[in-house]
């Protein structure tokens, strides 16, 4: 099913997608990749026992997490090529992140079953941007600015605009995942 969602994602938009459902995402979404989730993770995890969101460069509540790292703009253009990295890298540091109201990420393949019951304890959704479409999927950016950790280069934590954004959603608000499913739907035929 084709639906088109403001972003950040309300906690009914979120709990109303399904795993295979293609995404157009408006609004606002946030990149970071491995060197950002740590250096916040770090900065969440230091000098105490609860984590202090007054210190991370964005709120994480209903907020999306772009996992990517553009090349650089071309004239006329807000960014280069968008393409997603592989989210696993980011597994270690995800079930925080959702835990303090992180509501959405998009990167590419598998995640791990912590990931996995953070996103259904919390009413999120991960979803896969298509690999290897980085150029077609900056189309839908409209503006790019760097608001954290410039030091990180290409890792450095982006604001993005976007407008009808394309995505798939893999894993659901409870629990369903389109990897799982679609192999037993393969394996049936």
């Amino acid at each position: 099913m084709d639906r088109y969602i403001s972003v950040p994602l309300t906690d009914d938009d979120a709990k109303s997608l399904r795993a295979g459902d293609y995404v157009y995402l408006t609004g606002t979404l946030y990149t970071a990749r491995d060197a950002a989730h740590k250096r916040m993770y770090e900065i969440l995890l230091d000098g105490g026992s609860r984590p202090d969101v007054s210190r991370l460069p964005m709120d994480m509540e209903h907020n999306v997490i772009y996992y990517m790292g553009p090349s650089p703009a071309r004239e006329g253009r807000p960014i280069g090529s968008a393409g997603p990295t592989t989210a696993s890298r980011m597994d270690k540091y995800a079930p925080l992140l959702l835990d303090l109201g992180l509501k959405g990420m998009i990167g590419k393949g598998k995640r791990t079953q912590e990931v996995k019951d953070a996103i259904v304890r919390n009413g999120a959704v991960y979803f896969a941007a298509v690999g290897g479409a980085g150029a077609l999927l900056s189309k839908s950016i409209v503006a790019s600015e760097v608001i954290a950790y410039d030091d990180l280069g290409t890792e450095a934590i982006r604001k993005l605009e976007v407008k009808d954004f394309p995505v798939i959603v893999v894993i659901d608000a409870e629990g369903n995942n389109l990897y799982e499913t679609a192999i037993c739907a393969y394996n049936k035929e």
